[in-house]
């Protein structure tokens, strides 16, 4: 499956990209996005997950450690600002081929660079790759499909909704593995089996 980043960051953002993206990947991440806002003065924000889409707290305290040094001896960003490493999230940004694959089923906000069949603006359900594009059925207009190329793709997001919560869930519980549950909870585990 496809782990190369479609949606590029530009400016800054991309410089930083450029620093970290290596960092992460060799501590075993996929970067998913960098994100500069004025939140709280300046904020950077580094969007991380696993192969299997999974996100810990420790694994966001190490990518901090890492990116950190890295960060300082390249300096690309020319004032103070706060570091932020996170998950995705559930209602989370599509940027690599194989995220619309993965998410296929679930609604997507998507906005194109260029016009695509007169628009630049989609919203519907995703319905995943298929030659180089995305498939979307458009909201409102049954049986409107419509595919975008994946190049002209600018920004996707997938939209919040009960099943995205229920498939999020389940997708976390499948992930996690007997080495995730704290000793104590292995123990009431076996206990419980007898």
């Amino acid at each position: 499956m496809n782990t190369r980043r479609l949606i590029r960051e530009t400016g800054t953002e991309a410089r930083v990209a450029h620093i970290v993206e290596p960092v992460v990947a060799d501590l075993g991440y996929e970067l998913v996005r960098i994100k500069i806002s004025g939140l709280n003065g300046m904020t950077l924000q580094i969007m991380a997950e696993r192969p299997d889409g999974t996100m810990t707290v420790e694994g966001c305290e190490d990518i901090s450690r890492a990116v950190s040094p890295a960060l300082d001896v390249d300096d690309p960003i020319d004032r103070e600002y706060h570091l932020e490493v996170s998950s995705p999230g559930i209602d989370r940004p599509l940027t690599r081929a194989k995220d619309f694959d993965l998410w296929s089923g679930h609604e997507v906000r998507l906005e194109t660079a260029v016009l695509v069949n007169g628009r630049k603006k989609f919203r519907g359900t995703l319905l995943g790759v298929k030659d180089d594009t995305v498939g979307v059925r458009l909201d409102g207009v049954e049986g409107n499909e419509t595919f975008v190329p994946l190049d002209d793709i600018a920004e996707a997001k997938l939209m919040l909704t009960d099943a995205l919560i229920d498939d999020a869930g389940a997708r976390a519980a499948r992930a996690k593995t007997p080495d995730d549950i704290p000793a104590a909870d292995q123990a009431d585990e076996t206990d419980n089996a007898s």
